[in-house]
């Protein structure tokens, strides 16, 4: 059954994340950064943004929490046996640091319909505690029929 395009808009509420300086390390470490912005507490402190920063792909981290209640939302009634990822895109407007609070809005900004397949693109906008954008992400998955 094809993925209703009523659902376009369709928007969930919003997550909240507190970005955690040991989280952003252990991105960090697990990306295999040695970038001291990321890991090192007294350059963080002494750089312009006075705090461990968080490495750009660290937004799947944030933005990816949103993902789950999509996937298991009962009205779109997604197979996700037969779901796959097929890319994201990220555009990043403000860094990311340790102590920020971030408020991610998904909502679902296009579905095609093809013979033997449906394509759902989701949009997550990000801000932080100071309401300054700080990312855009764009998942986009495929649903075999």
């Amino acid at each position: 059954m094809a993925i209703d395009k009523k659902y376009i808009g369709k928007q969930w509420p919003t997550m909240v994340y507190e970005v955690g300086k040991e989280k952003v390390k252990e991105f960090a470490k697990a990306i295999k950064s040695t970038n001291p912005y990321f890991l090192d507490d007294e350059f963080a402190a002494q750089s312009k943004y006075k705090a461990i920063v968080a490495p750009p792909t660290f937004a799947v981290v944030f933005g990816a929490k949103l993902i789950e209640p999509i996937f298991f939302d009962n009205e779109l009634n997604l197979n996700l046996a037969m779901l796959v990822h097929g890319e994201q895109e990220f555009e990043f407007y403000n860094v990311v640091k340790s102590g920020d609070v971030l408020y991610s809005d998904a909502k679902i900004v296009n579905i095609e319909n093809k013979e033997k397949l449906d394509v759902i693109a989701i949009e997550i906008m990000t801000k932080n505690q100071e309401k300054k954008d700080v990312c855009k992400g764009i998942y986009t998955f495929v649903v075999r029929k």
